[in-house]
């Protein structure tokens, strides 16, 4: 799981309140949405990270989306956007993956509200569970906050570290 957390040149022009969230089931993601969803995703963890890996690794098919989108945004892309893998496909908890704010966002505490976001609906939608991400080890603290714990040694996923975190169940 990865959150840019960058400061952006646009940084002071996002307005949160102008902002459409939308949680999709991967059967009614829009192609154009899974398009611009896909943009964003290799624009940041690919592009921008320079990490060279299988983004579509099947997973999609069986996760719910979270989009922040603004008509606004010049390239077409979500300002920020998470997936919900079902419990069962990663790990036996539900996973949060993918999470990412494109540069138009960042430094406004989107990512915040975003993880914030992904969190409420894991714990709506399987009742009673934990939450288990694999989080680059930088942000161990960010989502620490959240009340993520780490579990284990730090590993290397796709050349970066990354720590597994459980957010015990509520």
């Amino acid at each position: 799981m990865t959150l840019s957390l960058q400061p952006s040149s646009y940084a002071h022009s996002v307005d949160h309140a102008r902002l459409r969230w939308r949680w999709c089931d991967f059967d009614t993601l829009g192609v154009h949405d899974l398009q611009a969803i896909y943009r964003a995703r290799l624009q940041v963890f690919v592009i921008e990270q320079q990490c060279v890996y299988q983004d579509v690794d099947g997973a999609d098919a069986l996760s719910f989306h979270l989009a922040a989108w603004s008509d606004e945004h010049p390239a077409v892309m979500p300002w920020a956007y998470a997936r919900v893998v079902q419990p069962g496909v990663k790990y036996a908890e539900p996973s949060i993956g993918r999470v990412l704010t494109t540069d138009v966002a960042r430094g406004t505490g989107l990512g915040r509200e975003l993880v914030r976001r992904a969190i409420a609906h894991c714990r709506e939608t399987y009742p009673g569970q934990g939450i288990r991400i694999s989080a680059q080890s930088r942000l161990e603290r960010f989502y620490g906050g959240f009340g993520f714990v780490a579990q284990g040694e730090p590993y290397l996923e796709d050349g970066i570290a990354h720590t597994e975190m459980l957010l015990p169940s509520a």
